[in-house]
């Protein structure tokens, strides 16, 4: 009997130091415009450096400096070693390193492709063997793609070093024991406030009473599910939804609303209430609302926040308004600034932040339940491991709530304000959803762009776009500006970001004075923007132009929507 291989295996090669960026982490691939499927992976802005730090346990500064340029990659990395495991074994997937670009950061960079299997062994990619572009700024992404259209799989990448550096060992984490007492003990620090349980304890007796009842969140992308494998079955607001299900339910009665939008604040939230909440099912009972590390993009500083929160404690079905205060990685998020809205209103209020970070810097051996590692995704983004702790840290204030009798509702429209929630009856005005009060003139805006930001709501199995009902302007449609009048005291233009350079910038101009340039390349990539044209005037009918900014006017530039004071009935 022979045993098949090599008559003469070679000598093993002397393994280099190295780095790991990515270890046995689960991503969800979706379906590319290209065909097939893909995940990526982003990697500017410090992400690459974080990574290696967090997973890595890289604490050589010289070291991590050097992962943020293309030319320091380049330096410190001799190869990398790729691999990847999914349930279909025989296919093959595709590892693309995309450097960003100076000249257009999606465009101009390296994009080097290497074939690897799916079973699991290392695929090395050596960065010799790579022609590098002279316009690469920095590694942009990793990105995963797949034959198929739809594929769940764990990818390992290692980075080797090149000779005269050196890395600490690496030691994986353990897997988090969900069941133990100091895990609950953890979640039980996520506890901030019961609040005036009232209209919680409401919705709780009407599930227990087999009546409908609808549980609805609203946030940025953490609430979209972004981190989580498979985002629509293990994303924090499905968990949480079980949970309650599980713990009041009878049979079906328990409805939910999911409208989570990737990279948004509530200052877009406030807009599409509306339309992403009450259009999308029935009147919630039960609203969580988690903007706590999305707002700092909010240019009111805590306005637009609060005007939410009154917005869906005024409709008429009462409903409750539970504050989830999540967590980047580097233990930041607005609480301090937000929590005193829960405070005047006397809300319930979950922070993932204080039950986490603490114990993120205790040795594994020492009490440390769930490391930094097994918790984010990202640098902003928790994986499905994270997502069930903020699940679980809701499941106990329902639990809260379920035990403790209910108090005396207040008069939320009597309490004194903590910020200036002037925005409290605006409504999404676009091409769809217009407005009697509204002359629009579209100029060169005539056209409708296709190209937006998707986004998977509820549990749909398919992706909706975004303002979908907007306008654009080519260069082949002029330069006209888009003009509205419009009897409203504030108003606010919703606009579309992109990293394509087919867009250029855009001037907004208030009865007939500049007041701001929209720059759609100041996120740099597809999705949706609100900034206030004006606020605090009198409620009688402004001009507002929108023009093309002379210095880009041969370009695109797409109007979403607007944001303004719908007439009080």
């Amino acid at each position: 009997m022979s045993i098949g291989g090599p008559k003469a295996p070679k000598d093993p090669t002397k393994k280099r130091p190295s780095i790991y960026v990515l270890y046995d982490k689960t991503m969800e691939a979706y379906k590319r415009p290209e065909g097939g499927s893909g995940c990526p992976l982003f990697l500017d802005n410090g992400r690459l450096a974080s990574f290696a730090k967090s997973i890595g346990r890289v604490e050589d500064e010289g070291l991590l400096e050097l992962l943020n340029s293309a030319e320091g990659f380049r330096k410190l990395v001799h190869s990398l070693g790729v691999s990847v495991t999914c349930e279909n074994r025989e296919q093959e997937a595709e590892f693309i390193l995309h450097m960003y670009g100076k000249t257009d950061m999606y465009r101009t960079g390296t994009r080097h492709v290497t074939k690897v299997p799916t079973n699991g062994s290392e695929t090395e990619v050596l960065l010799s063997d790579i022609d590098w572009s002279e316009d690469d700024v920095c590694v942009g992404q990793f990105v995963f793609a797949f034959p198929t259209d739809w594929e769940v799989a764990s990818m390992t990448v290692c980075l080797y070093l090149n000779d005269g550096y050196t890395a600490p060992e690496f030691i994986p984490d353990a897997p988090v024991d969900f069941e133990s007492p100091a895990y609950n003990d953890m979640i039980a620090k996520s506890f901030v406030s019961l609040g005036n349980n009232v209209r919680l304890k409401r919705a709780i007796e009407k599930a227990k009473a087999g009546e409908d009842v609808t549980v609805a969140f609203i946030g940025g992308s953490i609430t979209e599910g972004a981190g989580a494998t498979p985002s629509q079955k293990t994303c924090y607001s499905k968990v949480a939804y079980d949970r309650f299900c599980a713990r009041f339910g009878k049979g079906e009665n328990v409805h939910y609303t999911k409208a989570g939008v990737g990279g948004t604040s509530s200052e877009l939230g406030m807009i599409r209430y509306e339309r992403d909440v009450l259009g999308r099912g029935a009147m919630p009972d039960v609203v969580v609302v988690e903007f706590a590390v999305n707002d700092e993009g909010d240019e009111t500083k805590g306005d637009c926040y609060e005007t939410l929160v009154r917005k869906i404690l005024a409709y008429d079905n009462a409903p409750a308004v539970i504050l989830l205060f999540s967590v980047f990685e580097n233990d930041w998020n607005l609480q301090e600034r937000l929590s005193p809205v829960g405070v005047r209103y006397d809300l319930p209020m979950v922070s993932v932040r204080d039950a986490v970070v603490e114990q993120f810097y205790l040795p594994a051996d020492g009490g440390r339940i769930i490391s930094k590692n097994r918790f984010f995704y990202d640098i902003y983004h928790p994986t499905s491991d994270g997502h069930r702790i903020m699940a679980d840290s809701l499941d106990y204030l329902f639990a809260k709530a379920d035990e403790t009798s209910a108090g005396v509702e207040p008069d939320y429209e009597a309490l004194e304000r903590v910020f200036n929630p002037e925005f409290v009856n605006v409504r999404l005005l676009d091409r769809l959803d217009g407005y009697e009060g509204a002359e629009i003139s579209c100029g060169a805006f005539t056209e409708s762009d296709k190209d937006l930001h998707y986004v998977e709501m509820n549990l749909d199995n398919f992706q909706t776009p975004m303002f979908p009902n907007n306008w654009t302007a080519t260069g082949e449609t002029g330069d006209e500006p888009f003009v509205i009048k419009i009897k409203s005291p504030y108003l606010l233009v919703i606009t579309k970001d992109t990293g394509s350079q087919e867009f250029g910038k855009a001037d907004i101009y208030v009865d007939g004075e500049y007041v701001l340039t929209a720059d759609p390349h100041a996120v740099g990539w597809t999705h949706s923007t609100a900034q206030i044209a004006y606020r605090g005037k009198e409620n009688t009918v402004h001009t507002v132009e929108i023009r093309k900014n002379p210095e880009t006017k041969d370009k695109k530039f797409t109007i979403l929507g607007f944001g303004y004071a719908a007439p009080e009935e």
